[in-house]
């Protein structure tokens, strides 16, 4: 999974902040879907690699529950964590058991089941 992230961080576009963030998806039944940081000069109207894999994933059928797992890596060399945002949307199609893994770029890496990255997420049951 190293190289794969590692080689991902070639398409990221990140000319304003120069922090690549590469993300593979992995869904129950193998299948893979990439994503890198997309940004903008108007900061917000970017993306997260994260997201980026995710909204290909459900792009191309996928359901809530077929998620297995997320890995994340960005090319500073430390391990960086989802931010807040993407942590929402990983709680909107993950199941809490599933398994986020946060690299370096040295192949070191932690891994978080997505009930321990969102403790208290806002869900669908909040909107009831």
């Amino acid at each position: 999974m190293k190289e794969k992230l590692l080689e991902l961080h070639k398409n990221s576009y990140s000319p304003y902040s120069n922090y690549a963030v590469s993300a593979v998806l992995v869904m129950d039944d193998g299948c893979e879907f990439k994503g890198v940081n997309v940004e903008n000069a108007s900061y917000g109207a970017g993306i997260c690699a994260e997201r980026s894999a995710i909204v290909s994933a459900v792009s191309a059928g996928y359901k809530k529950g077929q998620f297995k797992e997320l890995n994340v890596m960005v090319a500073s060399g430390k391990i960086g964590m989802p931010c807040f945002i993407c942590r929402q949307v990983i709680t909107e199609f993950f199941d809490k058991d599933a398994i986020i893994r946060v690299w370096s770029t040295s192949g070191e890496y932690r891994e978080y089941e997505v009930s321990a990255l969102c403790p208290y997420p806002f869900d669908s049951e909040d909107l009831q």
